[in-house]
């Protein structure tokens, strides 16, 4: 269904506006009130983070990926799980704070010049270039064993797991030519984690392929990201509009890297301070636009002179890729459409009745997708025909010149998955099945502008199991394995869901991940937004990760 911009034709949409209300911080653990059980055997720290301050002074943020960051730690021992929060202590929150206004711009929200500078003095500001914010609001990542929470500029945060504390700011740049890397890196068997980031030069715009050694092949290096090296260099296929990218996706061998038609302006960047435009007003989506994926051997950092072309689509966050019998397969949640990302303005996400249903029809919808890529195109490889010879997949690959490959994908899902609103914040058995072959996914079906279901995919039969309850929004669901676990869904899923008609009654949700029944939540007695991404902690899961290698 596509009319006039609408993708959907959705009614009577509850208002959700408190999943952007600003919070305090909770320092101090407190405890929470236990329904159903807990298991004995999760032990350890479930780490969330995501925008949790949307205002500084009477200035207010205009986009859900301005608010300042808020580090979650639910903590679970022995059946009993406590809770804290704390704001991420970076520059931009101690000057906003300081200053009583917002003074560095973020995605969608630009700094106003300083009202006590003098005329000439704001003017000459305008010119500035627009330095990045270090508001690291999207997820929790690790580098050689420590903990860092990162957004999409050079800069990272080395936080403490168990306080929560503001370590240290890290800047790539420091030790790359990098203007900035991905949220989302992904980690080898020995430790060895791979990134991406894009580089600003003479020469035009490069996407960079990072590796950051890991802690065994680098033990003389005393700081994280020593030793991080750019692997490959890829030129945008337009100097001064490269793609935007929030991950890559990876195979034992490849990294793969995703050229979609989301465009970001570097003039527009440059100029916003002059025009007062934010970076949100310099992404644009570009339709007529093929996207492009770009194999890199990790071994070497060779770039594949084989380009695999699909149609315009956008994407988000991958699933999984791994090789098998001369092909890789790669599976992604994905979007015909690339508009969405400045749909979420604050304002509309504070909407209700039809303005907000018109917001969220005109959303398109994210599904899970394969593609699969042949390795092995040489000078002998037939033309105009479907090269995917994997009897089990629809799937197509089709060499229609020397060194192009026009790739379709095939749906990983059932019809019943257009009744959820497709599926986002995909996430998996990670520590066993990462680049392998697996058969379940997780992620958040969305009947609105955030999830409101839990979903397990079965990718034997397109099978799904869904959690759901009204006025319920659960957020990206985590897969923790049982200790004992022999198969791939042995374990828990856990997601904090947010409950914005109701006061102070968020809670952790613990999901059988075999039956996808509830098996226990811990209720929070404070609110909290709704955020991006987590990961669960413990010194027994890090060493099921390094042994399963």
């Amino acid at each position: 269904l596509y009319i006039k911009g609408h993708y959907t034709d959705v009614h009577g949409l509850p208002c959700i506006e408190r999943i952007v209300c600003s919070v305090d911080e909770t320092p101090e653990a407190i405890p929470t009130t236990i329904r159903g059980t807990i298991p004995e055997w999760i032990t350890g720290n479930f780490l969330r983070n995501g925008p949790g301050k949307f205002e500084i002074g009477n200035n207010k943020f205009n986009h859900w990926f301005d608010g300042m960051a808020l580090l979650h730690q639910f903590k679970i021992a022995a059946g009993q799980v406590t809770y804290k929060s704390r704001f991420l202590g970076s520059d931009c929150y101690m000057a906003n704070n300081e200053h009583r206004r917002i003074v560095v711009s973020e995605f969608g929200t630009v700094a106003m010049p300083d009202p006590c500078k003098n005329f000439f003095q704001r003017f000459l500001s305008r010119f500035e270039m627009p330095g990045s914010s270090d508001n690291d609001n999207v997820s929790f990542v690790t580098y050689k064993g420590d903990y860092y929470v990162s957004t999409e500029t050079n800069f990272m945060h080395k936080v403490d797991p168990e306080t929560l504390e503001t370590k240290e700011k890290v800047n790539w740049r420091k030790f790359i030519a990098v203007n900035g890397a991905t949220a989302h890196p992904h980690t080898d068997p020995d430790g060895t984690t791979y990134n991406m980031g894009n580089s600003y030069t003479a020469k035009g715009a490069f996407y960079n392929i990072i590796r950051v050694p890991s802690t065994k092949m680098s033990e003389n290096l005393k700081e994280t990201l020593e030793g991080a090296t750019v692997v490959c260099s890829i030129p945008s296929l337009d100097k001064t509009r490269p793609s935007y990218y929030h991950s890559f996706a990876m195979s034992k061998n490849y990294i793969v890297f995703i050229e979609q038609p989301i465009k970001i302006d570097l003039l527009k960047i440059v100029t916003g301070k002059l025009t007062g435009k934010g970076i949100k007003d310099a992404v644009y989506w570009n339709p007529e636009l093929e996207t492009i994926f770009h194999l890199i051997n990790k071994q070497t950092g060779m770039l594949n002179s084989v380009k695999y072309y699909a149609k315009a689509m956008s994407t988000f966050h991958q699933i999984n890729a791994w090789e098998e019998d001369g092909f890789l397969v790669m599976d992604i949640c994905a979007a015909d459409d690339g508009k969405a990302i400045n749909n979420y303005l604050i304002q509309n996400m504070r909407k209700s009745g039809e303005a907000l249903d018109e917001v969220y029809n005109t959303m398109c919808r994210v599904f899970p997708r394969r593609f699969v890529l042949p390795l092995s195109v040489n000078s002998k490889t037939p033309y105009k025909q479907n090269l995917n010879t994997r009897h089990d997949s629809s799937a197509t690959a089709i060499r229609i010149a020397m060194d192009k490959v026009f790739c379709t994908h095939e749906n990983l899902h059932s019809e019943e998955l257009h009744k959820y609103g497709g599926l986002e914040f995909p996430q998996i058995n990670y520590a066993k099945y990462n680049t392998k072959p697996y058969r379940y996914f997780y992620g958040c079906g969305f009947r609105h502008l955030v999830g409101d279901t839990l979903i397990k995919m079965d990718l034997e039969g397109h099978k799904m199991k869904v959690w759901e309850h009204p006025g319920l929004y659960p957020s990206e669901p985590v897969f923790v394995p049982s200790p004992d676990a022999t198969e791939e869904d042995d374990g828990v899923i856990l997601s904090v869901v947010i409950t914005p008609n109701k006061d102070k009654s968020t809670f952790l949700l613990i999901l059988d991940a075999k039956t996808f029944d509830e098996l226990g939540r811990a209720e929070v007695p404070v609110n909290i937004p709704y955020g991006f991404h987590g990961t669960f902690y413990s010194s027994y899961l890090q060493k099921t990760f390094t042994e399963s290698k």
